[in-house]
């Protein structure tokens, strides 16, 4: 398979529609996911620039946003979570902010490193539910392209846990914030129907 490069996450993107600042950027931000992801796999084996261009992909052409810094978040929302040790490139190349909202889209045990403890979980739902529309927005998506690919995982103790936190918080949610605008509205929708379409695989 040919390795993803930086014209693809562009393409990807769709950054040739954007303003010649847009575009700079976002080639400092497709270099940037070239090197953090470099190396990482999903636990099907799958590389895992795959997951954050799906996501990107998502929001572009089943949601239509086509706003370039949700879509930049969306190419590095797993950033910090593969590789922590990434932030101070982040912050070098794409600045404080960009990756101020990249921490707030991370769960903490993975920013500090350390095995998932009692209360994380409780302080990532808070964290998720406090991000802004847009942010949040990349997050439910990630959720959605998440919940596809489970058919791949070798694990089926990640398809329900994946499962249950759908049904007990993504969905809520989702049904909470979908007022605030269409995008979040289409993705409510989205993330339902990929719920129901789960559950029926499962039936016997």
């Amino acid at each position: 398979m040919k390795p993803i490069d930086l014209d693809h996450i562009l393409t990807t993107l769709g950054a040739d529609a954007w303003s010649a600042n847009e575009r700079s950027r976002a080639r400092v931000a497709g270099g940037v996911a070239v090197i953090v992801y470099d190396g990482h796999t999903r636990d099907q084996g799958t590389p895992y620039i795959e997951h954050p261009l799906a996501t990107v992909t998502l929001l572009r052409t089943e949601i239509g946003v086509s706003h370039p810094e949700t879509l930049l978040l969306a190419l590095l929302h797993d950033a910090l979570e593969v590789a922590p040790e990434s932030e101070a490139l982040l912050v070098q190349h794409l600045g404080g902010p960009f990756t101020t909202c990249l921490r707030a889209m991370t769960a903490d045990h993975r920013l500090e490193q350390r095995p998932k403890a009692i209360g994380d979980e409780t302080r990532w739902r808070a964290k998720q539910a406090a991000l802004p529309p847009e942010d949040l927005l990349v997050r439910l998506a990630d959720r959605v392209h998440n919940l596809r690919d489970l058919a791949a995982s070798p694990s089926p103790e990640r398809r329900d846990r994946f499962m249950k936190s759908l049904a007990d918080f993504h969905l809520p949610l989702a049904a909470t914030v979908r007022r605030l605008s269409p995008h979040l509205n289409a993705m409510y929708g989205l993330l339902h129907a990929e719920y129901g379409r789960q559950q029926q695989e499962v039936r016997p």
